[in-house]
């Protein structure tokens, strides 16, 4: 079961612990505002929350266009072809782009509908308006920077991504400290002050992680021309791989939104609690997310080298590896929601309802941080991600929303069931991922010869 390779766990661990510190510090980012503009104003915290599931609907997409590129560029990598990897960046950055274009225009035209959709409170909607109106620029400058880093990742230089994340989390947190509560003379601006320290880290870590790119020091550098310079071949090969991605990957990120909106439906209470909670288990999500990420270029790597038996074994160690993953995950969080909840300004029902939510989540932690790196990691990263797209339509799209819907608006069932029925996927979606990553075809190249690109 275990693996005696030591290169194997040198490489996991050093991309795993790298890329679980930068989910961290992005996620503590997010919990950084939500704590403060909570002990604001629960109505700020709330159209903050409203606006940010646009913005995670937006990153799932720009997450599939990076994960595309992960994925064939570390076979690639495992080629030693680093021609082939900036040209299928390049693909995927024009992607990106065009993603942040349309979003910006979208709620650029229509603030107050866009951000209706998600509650009926008006004094939500009216500061959810205000948040929106600057983090929309924020949208190009954060395509730019998740394409560039996952193009690096391909090459396993995962740390300017956690420097990045770094100076993100001391800029955003030390202007929203001194803009939303008017601290040092400055005006105080609400959660407008948070939007505007969003915005300046994100310009940033894009100018920032483009100068790295385009330093000659690594084996991956890019020159300015070449941000743009893509195959017609490899082209077709990116999107015959991530359009699938990008479909289940935007629709996981409505399901959230979707999420958001029936309990926001629901009561004022739900959505705040919602908004709480599941940043605080984002927050130890990242080490799963790291363990996906870090799976996907490891198995990427040594399908790209031939090695196929070497990725049978490493997929079953890093099945225990997951699974102990979440048990630390779920005790976590266990142990962290109250002092955690206790920095919030809330009321009563509103801290109830975020601390049942939590310990719901302890025990969906634990599921989660085995199926989703299973999908995630091995089996996309060894060129098959129509699995995982094909099993959360099925689990999200025909089984979790609709029973949820009915559940909500039709038995109208409490906060705390509608709660469990739309996380159940993350447990029941372990028993097909087991059996697809231990007695199914999973394993396909995804390379061509030099000559053919």
């Amino acid at each position: 079961m275990w693996t005696k390779d030591k290169q194997f766990y040198r490489s996991f661990f050093s991309v795993c612990i790298v890329l679980m510190l930068q989910n961290i510090i992005v996620i503590s980012v997010n919990l950084a505002d939500n704590i403060m503009l909570g002990g604001y104003s629960e109505n700020a915290l709330s159209g903050a929350a409203a606006v940010n599931q646009i913005q995670f609907v937006f990153q799932q997409l720009l997450t599939a266009a990076g994960e595309g590129v992960v994925i064939i560029g570390s076979q690639y990598w495992g080629k030693r072809q680093p021609d082939a990897v900036k040209k299928i960046m390049a693909t995927a950055l024009r992607t990106g782009l065009a993603f942040g274009g349309i979003l910006f225009l979208l709620v650029s035209l229509f603030p107050f509908q866009v951000i209706g959709l998600f509650t009926e409170n008006q004094a939500i909607v009216r500061e959810g308006v205000r948040y929106l109106q600057i983090i929309r620029f924020t949208y190009l400058f954060f395509a730019v920077t998740m394409i560039v880093e996952a193009a690096l990742r391909c090459a396993e230089m995962v740390k300017i991504s956690l420097w990045l994340s770094v100076m993100t989390f001391f800029v955003n947190c030390g202007i929203n400290y001194v803009l939303i509560y008017g601290r040092f003379g400055a005006p105080e601006l609400g959660i407008q002050g948070a939007a505007i320290g969003t915005l300046t880290a994100r310009i940033l870590e894009c100018v920032v992680v483009l100068l790295y790119a385009g330093k000659r020091t690594h084996g991956l550098y890019f020159r300015p021309a070449e941000l743009f310079r893509e195959s017609r071949q490899l082209r077709r090969d990116y999107f015959a791989t991530v359009i699938s991605m990008m479909v289940v990957q935007g629709l996981w990120g409505l399901n959230n939104a979707l999420q958001t909106m029936i309990l926001g439906h629901l009561s004022d209470s739900a959505i705040a609690a919602g908004s709480i909670s599941s940043t605080l288990y984002l927050l130890l999500k990242s080490m799963s997310v790291g363990a996906a990420s870090a799976a996907a270029i490891i198995v990427g790597q040594t399908v790209g080298s031939g090695k196929y038996e070497k990725v049978k074994e490493y997929a079953k160690t890093m099945q225990v590896l997951f699974l102990l993953i979440g048990i630390v995950s779920g005790t976590l969080l266990f142990f962290v929601r109250i002092p955690v909840l206790r920095l919030y300004d809330l009321s009563g029902e509103t801290r109830q309802l975020a601390n049942t939510f939590l310990m719901l989540q302890c025990i969906v932690c634990v599921g989660m941080s085995y199926q989703m790196p299973v999908n995630n990691g091995i089996i996309r990263g060894g060129g098959s991600p129509q699995f995982g797209v094909k099993l959360d339509i099925i689990s999200i799209w025909l089984i979790v929303l609709p029973v949820s819907f009915v559940m909500a608006f039709v038995v109208k069932a409490s906060p705390v069931v509608v709660f469990c029925c739309l996380n159940a996927d993350q447990v029941f979606k372990c028993l097909p991922s087991a059996i697809k990553v231990n007695k199914g075809h999973w394993i396909r190249k995804l390379t061509r010869e030099e000559q053919e690109i």
